[in-house]
């Protein structure tokens, strides 16, 4: 009795609720829909009736947050002020940048400030002048006339810089004949300029390889390779530096691991002249490797390109190869060419592909006009005036013959023909000193400061030490890597090794150099010996 009661009161219920509903506007619409769409699927009809449910609930929920509370419940509004003034005399703000070490502090205190126009002789804000082999003036364009007179009249025609982004309103007939000129400089198929050239490479990388490929490099990429790469999230495969058996190891296992698995696009990333360590890459047999396994091959050529070769196109006119045998070739136009910004060369497809998928192309100011000119004009010099080159070529042999042979404490691991000496301290000196990479950096930093303040020569005759007393010379050292790019892209197992860094440039006689290489043996001689 009592359930049919129930059952009876159940049902008044529900057709009082109908008679209600019945009554809102368009409720007939709405069951109709119900009706017609969902009679055949009753669990389609409560998962939506459980979402409605749920979306509502949600909406009318409190907000809340599941970080821990950072502000300070004050007290009533007539103390509030004193206590607001109270906590923020005890606030110390959290510094943006880790502290200086003590090292970093001594190093910023000695590092010297130009004064006036770079050059080949720099005076410093203490009144001296020094021997400028720290800068990449290697052709000392920076004093030519001819560049100056024409960055200065397409300064006044175009302006400053373009303010847009080159897809947007910012290309201009001088990017477009920039670009043409670098292609065919190379032999390249097409050419697109990027308006710095640091993100060249780090945004080339992320443009073609995503999560999922695989870029087999080598351990000794600078430091913009290892961005994109990083950017990119791609999977990666080291192989020792410059060791073309280990690339192969690699690349054969790169391959082997692949065959069961997707289609995946594979890339073998390097150098043609290494940043870090200043030697060359043997090109042809890394095409050899890149055909053999089918992968695409990015070439950095940012300190190889106007560098080697006899028109310093680079190290595939210095290894006689074809440029378009390499997918992507990469290169600065701030560095040998003292203009700015980079560029990438290779086939229409993949500078075509750039222009829409390269972060730092879609997103940055184009390149000012003056640099792409003055990129143009230094092309055309190299390509007129091959004699540019041999004259540096003959001062780094100068500079070598005064410092690797004849030191015993340090070594050249650059190449013989390239502009930028890298020297590193012997390893048997390391060795036996049992110097880690601190004492390193520390020696090779006191040597920097004290080939700045060498005054005169000992061993030479009166005629020359006369003219050296007032210039010392100024170098610098190679910096280390941040480890935290070093872990990310999963290489903690190699660590750069602190050098000096030594930049020839054609702008000093053979004579300046010798005493420059002189100056430089001598202040690594009288800081080893006396920390010994």
């Amino acid at each position: 009795m009592d359930l049919q009661y129930a059952q009876n009161w159940l049902n008044d219920i529900l057709n009082e609720v109908s008679i209600q509903f019945q009554k809102v506007p368009g409720s007939a619409i709405f069951l109709r829909y119900v009706k017609s769409s969902y009679q055949n699927d009753p669990v389609r009809s409560a998962v939506e009736l459980f979402l409605v449910l749920f979306a509502i609930r949600y909406l009318l929920s409190p907000k809340y947050s599941t970080q821990k509370k950072s502000y300070v419940t004050l007290s009533d509004e007539a103390c509030a002020l004193p206590e607001i003034d109270e906590l923020v005399d005890d606030w110390t703000p959290e510094p943006l940048v880790a502290p200086q070490t003590p090292f970093e502090e001594a190093e910023n205190e000695k590092r010297p400030v130009i004064v006036g126009p770079t050059g080949p002789k720099s005076k410093l804000s203490n009144g001296r002048t020094v021997t400028n082999l720290a800068s990449y003036n290697f052709y000392n364009l920076i004093a030519n006339e001819t560049l100056k007179e024409k960055a200065i009249q397409v300064l006044r025609t175009y302006g400053v810089g373009p303010c847009s982004p080159p897809g947007f309103y910012g290309t201009q007939d001088v990017h477009i004949k920039t670009e043409a000129d670098i292609a065919a400089h190379l032999g390249a198929s097409a050419c697109i300029v990027y308006a710095q050239a640091f993100s060249t490479i780090s945004s080339v990388i992320p443009a073609f390889s995503k999560r999922g490929d695989i870029i087999v490099a080598d351990r000794a990429v600078n430091y913009a390779i290892r961005k994109g790469i990083q950017i990119s999230r791609s999977t990666v495969r080291w192989y020792e530096h410059n060791d073309s058996e280990d690339m192969e190891r690699v690349l054969e296992k790169v391959v082997r691991e692949q065959r069961k698995k997707p289609l995946t696009r594979r890339f073998v990333v390097t150098e043609g002249l290494f940043e870090n360590v200043g030697d060359m890459l043997d090109l042809p047999k890394t095409i050899e490797l890149k055909l053999k396994y089918k992968f695409r091959l990015i070439l950095d050529e940012t300190w190889s390109f106007g560098v080697l070769g006899r028109t310093g196109r680079g190290i595939t006119e210095h290894q006689n190869v074809d440029a378009a045998e390499v997918d992507m070739i990469i290169g600065s136009l701030a560095g040998p060419l003292c203009a700015g910004g980079g560029f990438c060369a290779g086939s229409d497809e993949i500078v075509e592909h750039q222009r829409i998928s390269a972060a730092a192309y879609t997103f940055s100011a184009a390149l000012p006009a003056m640099l792409a000119t003055t990129a143009s004009e230094t092309l055309s010099m190299l390509q007129t005036n091959p004699e540019m080159l041999t004259s540096v070529r003959d001062n780094i042999k100068t500079m070598w013959a005064q410092l690797d042979p004849r030191s015993d404490w340090i070594r050249c691991t650059s190449s013989a023909e390239n502009p930028i000496m890298i020297l590193a301290l012997k390893l048997e000196v390391v060795l036996s000193r049992k110097l880690s990479i601190a004492d390193q950096e520390q020696l090779l930093q006191d040597i920097v400061d004290e080939v700045r303040q060498e005054t005169s020569l000992p061993k030479l005759n009166a005629d020359i030490r006369l003219q050296t007393l007032a210039n010392g010379v100024m170098i610098t050292r190679v910096k280390s890597m941040p480890r935290a790019i070093n872990a990310t892209t999963k290489d903690i197992g190699w660590e750069l090794q602190p050098a000096l860094k030594v930049c020839i440039t054609s702008g000093l006689s053979r004579k300046e150099i010798e005493r420059a290489g002189i100056t430089i043996r001598h202040a690594v001689t009288k800081i080893m010996t006396r920390k010994r």
